[in-house]
Order: structure tokens, then C-alpha cells, then sequence
């Protein structure tokens, strides 16, 4: 008998329709004639859920009693003797109640499957086991029940029911899924919006794992060597050949692989003038890793491989990609080429991908540049292609060929003295030349074997074959030199170009310029330094890398820009020959400065017109919003102290609480502008003291009516690190704020959770609402969203609440109250190491 196989529906959280999904799965499979039945499904009371039970067959379920109470369970030994070709079994991570077959639903299902029944069934991804403290540190909940993830890999087919958080909560609110008493309840903890996110996106990453589970699966079983490589922080290093193009997309599609991916293209210009790169095709290549979201880095020298490398892990690079060598294998003799090199150099912390192309092995042809300053390897190669190739020619010649004549001798010596000048310059060739002479002179020049020459024609021809030998050194040295200039020339153009389009762009982040300094020239770190007079210390206006130095003095390059100002880097000394290109990147960082310092004075000067508007606002407030209730007050005096009336004493007391009234506005009123004022100038100075909330904001309702607020503030909830005067002033102006506006008969609700390390609390009102777009707006001072009732005040009590929130590391948002209104959210620290009582699930919600 064969194992039946395994089909789950995996939901993003609870209420996205797995069990609709399953069972409407059932249907079509009694359509197609298979043998269904339900094994196991709760439908919570669920309309929808319930009527698609009708028409499939249910297997009585099994009762237990358990401490004095009966609870039923599925009949695993009912459906085996029932043996259906298909269970259907919702709830595999529930528990079952002691008694009963097996600890767990899934070992149920696994029975049932090793009976050859084939089962359906559904499971959230917050019960995966490997999930639990990931999920509890999103959500603030701790999952009791869980399946291991095995079981559910196990599964021979995964398919996942998911639902966009909005409207998950408009299914939440419209009652689909929890009773309406329970519905503000869930979407202010566990529905909430974040959460229901972060769901979700666990489920698509855990999902997209199994399908590259199924992928190597099907590799294995076809013979498919190609892996899929993962994406991280990928550098692709260019040459400037037609490959890049290819490199950037493959790079670009390993970044794609998941969220977080970046790639990083380096074009590095070797000092020695190692490069045939087209500046086309450079500018080509830019654009495209532009355009598919990377950025582009241009990096000076000496060694391309350990230039790469070093850029690599200045970025914090985990993957490298390269091409395939464009030299032909018979190349491959003299050296090993840039890939293999990397490749053999990166170590165990970057993974480097060669890339084939088309353009493989197809020969770059002389490169465009020879170095003067050519690197000791190099060097070295030229000294031993002078010396040995001679000494090699003359034992050929010796006894192979010993008749060729002396021209052709001479001119097959002739032909390494001008190797040695192409791969290691001017002293190598004038050492072949010398030394070729003298083997001529003793083995092919009569008398043989001695270093004498009898004929003169032959000391005319020695000595033309060492003038024609060192001129043919010198004219090849000379141009390995000017093509080494040209390509300094090129680079630094290159650089310049960038420094002038970044003015022209309007670019103005220091850090940034310095950081593609410290890239160019490789250097340790990079420091702007400054003083406003010789006698004044330096101070540093802005620097990247590690250990920047304080003084010039310290650094391994100064680059003085005026009097008072100077560029230090630390690594290396420079050449001298690059310091045009870092005297300009250092007029460039004053330039950037000087405009940070301008765009600063900008602001400054916006926020003082914007004080300024305040003041405006404060005093336009003031003429009218403070006049009214003194007003009333003048009036109520007066009519008091008027001999020409006999007040009653009903009339007295109603002009003695207008008095009253009158006042209390004004003193809310001017508490208010006080409290503004202080925010306004940063002098609101918290102390914090760890509290209890239901201490704080009972005393916050006494400027409210008792009956116009309901209270849901749990004993259970863990203290908050606050100042409590502060807490109690935003809360007092938050709940007048609600009260005000919502509509007679129905209070304002304030309710308080816990989340992971924060403490909620909510203050929903059935009023009007506000819009999304004027959400921010009505924290700002002197706002009145709407046409205020008269006497509303001037409009500061939500921005004071705010400010002070702040202040004390909260927050103050708004939302839409769940069928009318708006909801206003505070978030409060919990204190340090006093940790919340993890909230529930709903005992009805669907796993």
C-alpha cells in the first residue's frame, strides 16, 4: 500500500480563507467523482465557511472528557475504517485534548497517510515551529501550538492563501471573521497593519524557499549541473570590454533573488596603464547598471586584483562577479589573468562567479598602454626574457642551426633584446643588448670561443646590432611611457568629468565625495579638516573610513585647500603625479561644504519664518480665542456689581460658574500657548519615572464628563518609563480633543495594550474622521481641522500632546476608527526589564 499524498493550504495569518480553500477544494474533487470526506473542520460560526460544508460527507467526531468538561476530537480510527481516498483535516497544529490517539493533529495526518489516504489540510505560518520567536517578537504573542516545519515540507504540494493586510482588516471589520464584540480588540493588537506585513512576507519567504527546494529537487533528478547563485552585495568588475554588459545583467539578476540585493560595479584604472576600455562603452555600461539600480565606481590601481579585492571588502562585498578571460590560452603561460587570480585570492569570505560570454577567449589584442612604472613582476619577466633568451638562442644556434649566418643571428637576438624592452623597459633591453653582443662576439663571430674579432666587418656589425638594439629600447620605452601618461591623462579626466558633473547636478553630500576619494586612491580614510585661525585647533567638518586623523600633521598626504582648510588621507603615499586630481577633489570638498553650510543658513532662515507665521497665527488666536472668555467674565463682573438689578440667588450662582468657565478656558488656554512655547524652544525637559498607566490617565479625565468616556485600561499591563505630568497633560488634551468631537450618546473609548517592548494606547471617537491626507496636518500648531465649533480653542492641544510625546520617546499618530471616526494612537516605552504579560490569541481564531 502506497503513502496518500499531502496537499496543505498555508495562510498568511488567520481569516484569509484556508478553509474556505480547502474545502472548496473538496467540491471539486466529489465533482470529479473522488471519495472526500471532512475529517476535521472548524468553521468558528462563520456563514460562509458553514455553508460550504453542505454536500460533503463528515465523520462524527470523537468525544473525550477532560477535567469535568467534554471536548471532541477527529476520529482518526472512524476514518480508517472508513478509508476515504481523500481526508479533509483543518488545524494541523492543534493539540489535542489528553486522551485522545496522538499528542498533535499532524500525527494524526500522518497516520493517515501512511494508510495510503490521501489528506488535505490547512496550518498559518506562525505556528512553524522555526517561526515561533520571530513571530512572537513581531506580534507580542507567543504561539502555543506549533507543527514542526518538516511536516510541512514534507507536503507534496504547498499552495498559500494570502490577502493583503487592508483587506484582511475590512474582513475583520465587517464581522467575517470574529464576533463584532471582539473585532476593535483584534484590529488594535494582532490585526494590526505592521503585523499583518510582516505575516506576510514570512509566508512568501518561506514559501519561495520550498520552491528552490522543488527546483534542486528536479536538478537532481534531470542531471542539471547549473545552480542559481545567491544574491547579497555583488561587485562586477569591468574592463571596458563588450562583457560588461553581460556582467551587469547577471549580476543583476543575482541581486534580484531577494529583497536586500545590490550591486556595485568597479571599472579600475591601473596605473601602469593596463587598460583597453572604450570610454563609450564605459559610459554605456554606467548608464545600464544605473538603470537596473546599481551604482557605478571608478577606482586608480597599481594591481587589478588586489584593487578588487580591496574595494570588495571596503564595501562589505559577499559575492564578486567576473568574466571569462578575453586572452587567448596560450596567454594564460605568462600569467594567470584577473579572475583566476581573484578567484584564488578572495578566501573564504567572497564567493566569485566567472561569467562566460561571447567574447571568451577571443584575444583583447596589444593592450592600448605599457606602464612606466611597471610593477616587479613585470620587471622581472623582462630581465629574464633579456637574459635567458639570449642564453637559450645561443645554445639553439650552437647546436641545431650552427650555419644560419650572422646577419640572422644577430637578428634573432635582436628580436629578444626588443621583448625584453616591450615587458620590462629600458634596463632590461640595454642589459639583453649588452649581453647578446658579447655571445656574438664569442660564439658566432671568428675566432670563435674568444673575444676577439679578426674581421673588422664584423665589428661594424656587432656594433650596429648594439646601436640598433638600443635605439629600438629607447623608441619602445618612450612610447610605453607616453601611453602610460596618456592613460593617467584618461583616468583623471574621467574623475574630473565626475567632479564637474556633480556641481552641475547640485550634489552636496560631503560624506559621499569624500567616500569616492577614499575609493579612487584606495587610502585608509579621508578627513576635511578646518580652523578658523592658525593659532585656533583643528576640527574635523567631515570624514569617512577608519581612524581618520584630528591633525595634517598625522596624515600620510596633506592636501592644503587655502589657509584654513586642509584634506588628510591616511594608507599610502601618493605619488606626485596624483596630486592634480586631489587637488581637486579637495577644491571640490570645499565647494560641497560651503554649500551644506548654505543649504544649513536656508533652513535657519525657514524656520524663522516659520516662528515668525507662528507668532502671526499666536497673535491672531489671542485677539479673538482669549478675548472671548474674558469677555465673558468682564460681563459676568459686572452685572454682579450693578446696584440697579436685585439678582436672585439663582442668577448669581449661574454668573458665578460663567465666571468659572471663563476662567478655566483661559487658563487651559493659556497653558496650552505656554507649553508651545517650550517645545517651540526646546526647553521641555522630561523626567522619567517608571509608572503605571492606570495611574496616569484616570487623573487625565477629570476635564471631562464622566459619562462621555469608556475606560479599558488592564491591571495587567507592564509599567512605562514616563514623565507622568507630561503623559497626563497629552492625554487630557488628546481625550478633550475626542470628546469634543464626537457626536452625543456615544463616548469615547480608551483602551491600552502591550506590544513586544511598547505600550499602546488608543483613544477612538465616532466623530467625523479626517482624511488621510490632513492626518498630519492637525498635529501642527494652530490647526482646526474643519469648521471648529466657536470657542474650540486656538488649535495647539494636539500639538502640544505630540511634542511632549516625543519628548519622551513616544509617538502620537492618527488612524480611522473601524466604522466611523478617529482613533488616536499612543505608543509609550515599557520600562527596562519589566516585560508585558503576552496576549492571547482569540480562543476562535483560525490556526
Amino acid at each position: 500500500m502506497g503513502r496518500g499524498r499531502f496537499r496543505i493550504y498555508l495562510g498568511s495569518a488567520p481569516g484569509v480563507g484556508k478553509t474556505y480553500a480547502m474545502l472548496s477544494e473538496g467540491h471539486r474533487r466529489v465533482e470529479r467523482g473522488t471519495d472526500v470526506v471532512v475529517a476535521f473542520v472548524e468553521h468558528h460560526n462563520r456563514p460562509r465557511t458553514e455553508v460550504m460544508l453542505h454536500g460533503l460527507e463528515q465523520i462524527a467526531r470523537r468525544e473525550l472528557e477532560y477535567r469535568g468538561s467534554t471536548f471532541t476530537e477527529m476520529d482518526v480510527d472512524a476514518i480508517l475504517a472508513r478509508r476515504p481516498a481523500v481526508a479533509l483535516v483543518d488545524e494541523l497544529a492543534h493539540t489535542n485534548v489528553p486522551g485522545s490517539r496522538n499528542a498533535k493533529r499532524w500525527q494524526d495526518v500522518e497516520e493517515l497517510l501512511q494508510a495510503g489516504i490521501d489528506v488535505v489540510s490547512t496550518v498559518n505560518i506562525q505556528h512553524l515551529e522555526s517561526l515561533g520567536d520571530v513571530v512572537e517578537t513581531i506580534t507580542g504573542v507567543r504561539q502555543r501550538e506549533t507543527v514542526p516545519d518538516e511536516v510541512v515540507r514534507r507536503a507534496d504540494q504547498i499552495e498559500l492563501v494570502d490577502m493583503s493586510p487592508q483587506a484582511l482588516r475590512r474582513r475583520m471589520a465587517h464581522g467575517n471573521i470574529y464576533k463584532p464584540d471582539k473585532v476593535d480588540a483584534a484590529l488594535s493588537n494582532y490585526f494590526r497593519p505592521g503585523n499583518l506585513t510582516a505575516l506576510r512576507e514570512l509566508a512568501l519567504l518561506w514559501v519561495a524557499d520550498r520552491v528552490d527546494e522543488y527546483l534542486n529537487e528536479y536538478r537532481g533528478e534531470h542531471n542539471i549541473r547549473t545552480t542559481w547563485q545567491a544574491r547579497e552585495r555583488i561587485v562586477v568588475g569591468l574592463t571596458g570590454g563588450p562583457e560588461g554588459r553581460t556582467l551587469i545583467r547577471r549580476a543583476a539578476r543575482l541581486a534580484e533573488k531577494g529583497s536586500g540585493g545590490e550591486v556595485l560595479a568597479v571599472y579600475i584604472a591601473r596605473s601602469d596603464g593596463l587598460t583597453s576600455a572604450s570610454p563609450k562603452e564605459l559610459a554605456v555600461q554606467r548608464t545600464l547598471v544605473e538603470d537596473l539600480g546599481g551604482t557605478f565606481h571608478h577606482v586608480i590601481g597599481d594591481d587589478i586584483p588586489d584593487a578588487l579585492l580591496e574595494f570588495a571588502r571596503g564595501v562589505n562585498a559577499t559575492q564578486i562577479v567576473l568574466g571569462v578571460s578575453r586572452r587567448r590560452s596560450w596567454q594564460s603561460v605568462f600569467s594567470p589573468g584577473v579572475s583566476a587570480t581573484v578567484a584564488r585570492e578572495s578566501g573564504p569570505d567572497l564567493d566569485v562567479h566567472i561569467v562566460t560570454h561571447d567574447e571568451a577567449a577571443k584575444g583583447r589584442g596589444l593592450p592600448v598602454a605599457r606602464g612606466g612604472r611597471l610593477g616587479r613582476p613585470r620587471i622581472i619577466r623582462g630581465w629574464v626574457t633579456g637574459i635567458a633568451g639570449p642564453a637559450l638562442l645561443t645554445v639553439l644556434l650552437s647546436q641545431v642551426v650552427p650555419d644560419l649566418g650572422l646577419a640572422n643571428d644577430m637578428l634573432l637576438f635582436l628580436t629578444f633584446t626588443v621583448a625584453a624592452a616591450l615587458l620590462g623597459g629600458l634596463l632590461p633591453a640595454l642589459a639583453s643588448a649588452a649581453f647578446g653582443s658579447l655571445l656574438l662576439n664569442y660564439y658566432f663571430t671568428p675566432p670563435v670561443h674568444k673575444l676577439t674579432i679578426a674581421d673588422p666587418k664584423n665589428i661594424v656589425a656587432i656594433s650596429i646590432f648594439v646601436g640598433v638594439a638600443v635605439s629600438v629600447a629607447s623608441v619602445v620605452d618612450l612610447a610605453a611611457r607616453r601611453t602610460h601618461q596618456a592613460a593617467r591623462l584618461r583616468a583623471e579626466s574621467e574623475i574630473l568629468s565626475f567632479l564637474a558633473g556633480s556641481v552641475l547636478r547640485g550634489e552636496n553630500s560631503l560624506d559621499a565625495l569624500l567616500e569616492r576619494l577614499r575609493e579612487t586612491f584606495a587610502m585608509q580614510s579621508v578627513a576635511l579638516l578646518e580652523r578658523t585661525s592658525e593659532v585656533d585647533p583643528w576640527t574635523c567638518a567631515g570624514s569617512t573610513g577608519e581612524s581618520p586623523v584630528a591633525r595634517p600633521e598625522d596624515a600620510d598626504v596633506d592636501m592644503p585647500i587655502g589657509e584654513n582648510m586642509s584634506l588628510a588621507l591616511t594608507g599610502r603615499v601618493l605619488p606626485a603625479e596624483d596630486r592634480r586630481v586631489l587637488g581637486a577633489f579637495a577644491a571640490q570638498a570645499a565647494v560641497v561644504l560651503d554649500r551644506q553650510r548654505l543649504v544649513d543658513e536656508a533652513e535657519e532662515a525657514r524656520r524663522l519664518i516659520e516662528g515668525n507665521q507662528i507668532r502671526t497665527a499666536l497673535l491672531a488666536a489671542v485677539s479673538h480665542d482669549l478675548r472671548t472668555p474674558l469677555a465673558g467674565i468682564k460681563v459676568a463682573v459686572t452685572s454682579l456689581r450693578s446696584t440697579d438689578v436685585e439678582w436672585s440667588e439663582e442668577d448669581r450662582t449661574d454668573l458665578l460658574e460663567g465666571i468659572e468657565d471663563g476662567a478655566d478656558r483661559l487658563d487651559h488656554l493659556i497653558g496650552n500657548l505656554l507649553d508651545m512655547s517650550r517645545l517651540q524652544t526646546g526647553t521641555v525637559l522630561p523626567v522619567i519615572r517608571v509608572t503605571d498607566l492606570d495611574e496616569v490617565v484616570p487623573m487625565a479625565l477629570a476635564g471631562v464628563p464622566d459619562d462621555s468616556v469608556e475606560l479599558d485600561i488592564p491591571e495587567t499591563l507592564p509599567m512605562v518609563a514616563v514623565d507622568r505630568g507630561l503623559l497626563e497633560r497629552s492625554v487630557a488634551n488628546i481625550v478633550e480633543n475626542a470628546v469634543k468631537y464626537s457626536p452625543g450618546g456615544q463616548p469615547v473609548h480608551v483602551s491600552a495594550s502591550s506590544l513586544a517592548d511598547r505600550l499602546e494606547l488608543r483613544v477612538a471617537d465616532r466623530g467625523p474622521g479626517v482624511p488621510d491626507e490632513a492626518k498630519d496636518r492637525i498635529f501642527e500648531p494652530f490647526q482646526r481641522y474643519g469648521d471648529a465649533p466657536a470657542g474650540a480653542g486656538v488649535g495647539l492641544g494636539l500639538a502640544v500632546a505630540k511634542g511632549f510625546l516625543e519628548a519622551m520617546d513616544g509617538t502620537l499618530t492618527a488612524e480611522d476608527t473601524p466604522g466611523g471616526g478617529l482613533t488616536m494612537v499612543v505608543t509609550l516605552p515599557i520600562a527596562g526589564g519589566v516585560l508585558p504579560i503576552p496576549a492571547e490569541l482569540p480562543a476562535d481564531a483560525t490556526p
